[in-house]
């Protein structure tokens, strides 16, 4: 698994559907840059079980997230046309009715792979026909990714394993302390607790508090 943190998000343009059913074509992250924070997540696949659930607590928190300059991105193998209906779909019928920040569509896998969290891989079987070897989906990946287009954060989950939105709203809060303070954020900080400074003076005296 590769760690991208600290380095350059990668790059993509790629469909999607924004604003809950209006499709683009040549959707990119660039459009952030110098303006917001980004939260990429991917998650496997549309009118699954797991997934909804994920993708509902993010719009849940959007205020949250548009209040700390953050725009919220979600991704999977699916089509924009199957984004779309999902989207349309009521929530009692397995849908995910009301979302409204971008899902992309990585039909082509390649999104999924430079970021790499592709659960499998291409290969040559044995008569050197090219198959697939493992799941043609996206781990739970996530990146918060700050102004600069840099990778802060990372964190992948196995499929059946779901994340937790709270934990994603702490880590931004932890970077634009650092950003805003210059100071470090010490274990289970949280907006509105001190940092730390990084000395051994300030280790000590945090911890003797």
């Amino acid at each position: 698994m590769a760690v991208l943190v600290g380095k350059k998000a990668p790059l993509f343009e790629a469909p999607a559907v924004v604003n809950g059913g209006e499709t683009v074509a040549n959707f990119s992250l660039d459009q952030y840059l110098g303006k917001k924070y980004v939260v990429f997540f991917f998650y496997p696949a549309d009118f699954t079980f797991v997934c909804p659930t994920e993708i509902l607590a993010f719009q849940e928190k959007m205020e949250e997230f548009d209040k700390k300059d953050v725009a919220v991105v979600g991704c999977s193998v699916d089509s924009e046309f199957s984004h779309w209906k999902w989207l349309q779909t009521d929530l009692n019928d397995g849908g995910i009715k009301g979302v409204k920040y971008p899902l992309v569509a990585d039909q082509s896998k390649t999104i999924a792979e430079n970021y790499d969290v592709l659960a499998g891989g291409y290969d040559y079987s044995d008569d050197g026909e090219l198959v697939f070897n493992g799941t043609p989906q996206a781990y739970r990946g996530l990146f918060l990714i700050d102004k600069e287009g840099v990778v802060q954060h990372q964190v992948v989950n196995n499929m059946p394993l779901g994340r937790s939105v709270n934990e994603v709203l702490r880590m931004v809060d932890a970077l634009r302390f650092f950003e805003k303070n210059g100071e470090v954020c010490p274990a289970n900080w949280h907006e509105g607790e001190e940092g730390l400074v990084a000395t051994h003076e300030g280790i000590a005296t945090y911890l003797a508090k």
